[in-house]
């Protein structure tokens, strides 16, 4: 079941095991535009269902968070302390999941923080969005448009969402249900992920670190996800047939059920 509380101002998600468990918790970070909800209708209780304690923040001024008022003031310094925030109110450190923005701010975590494992799921590469925009705005240049009128705020169209985020068959309801609760993002979290604010690769902790991403993901591509992995001298696992929303694509399942196993590994 899942239960929501604020946590010094930030809205958290929690889905426990029905039993006590030593497994380590996971933490969930969501990524641009969204908010800890994406998190709660697939990978939380599927992992927590396998045993493991799961909690997903809503980064300030997302979700049921505070800061709703001044979203363009945010960084991603802003959005790195409350995920401490959060990891000192949990009282044990957990493996951190992060989905493309959310997976930005993992690394930059890294940079003052260790924890037990990371795991990077169509994350933003460290060397940022730069790539990301132009091989959208060259590649897709309509998409690219309609991306901006969701970056002002505009999530009338469906058509527009279903093409950004997903490549298999996509259930209307779940879709009508993101476009509703879809928002704007920081503007100066964005020009930070693009410029100002990258990972200082050298000051980072490497723990055990998963690398995934999807075939058609029209946000952050594969071969950008493929980068990130030869980065950190890993290889990636990209998944088929999915686009950027693989909590939500058809064949989620094949996603959490990796990072199960993983999960696993990383406690041995």
């Amino acid at each position: 079941m899942i239960k929501t509380q604020i946590v010094e101002g930030l809205e958290v998600y929690s889905c426990l095991p029905t039993k006590k468990t030593k497994k380590l918790p996971v933490l969930f970070v969501h990524g641009a535009f969204a908010g800890g909800w994406m998190w709660t209708e697939t990978f939380m209780p599927f992992l927590a269902k396998a045993g493991y304690p799961c909690y997903a923040l809503s980064l300030r001024g997302h979700g049921g968070s505070h800061g709703r008022d001044h979203l363009d003031w945010h960084s991603i310094t802003d959005y790195i302390d409350d995920v401490k925030t959060v990891v000192d109110w949990l009282g044990e450190t957990p493996v951190l999941v992060g989905h493309s923005m959310g997976g930005f701010v993992i690394q930059k975590y890294l940079e003052h923080h260790e924890v037990p494992g990371v795991a990077l799921v169509c994350s933003v590469p460290p060397q940022g969005l730069i790539a990301s925009q132009f091989h959208l705005m060259f590649q897709k240049p309509q998409l690219f448009m309609e991306l901006n009128n969701v970056m002002a705020g505009d999530y009338t169209d469906a058509d527009a969402l279903r093409e950004s985020l997903f490549a298999g068959e996509v259930d209307e309801e779940m879709l009508a249900a993101w476009l509703t609760r879809m928002q704007s993002e920081s503007h100066r979290a964005l020009w930070d992920m693009s410029m100002f604010n990258l990972p200082n690769l050298h000051a980072m902790h490497r723990p055990p670190m998963l690398i995934l991403g999807a075939e058609h993901d029209a946000l952050v591509p594969a071969f950008l996800v493929q980068a990130t992995a030869q980065t950190y001298g890993l290889s990636a696992h990209i998944f088929r047939e999915m686009g950027h929303a693989v909590t939500h694509e058809k064949e989620w399942k094949l996603v959490a059920g990796m990072l199960r196993d993983w999960l696993g590994e990383c406690a041995k």
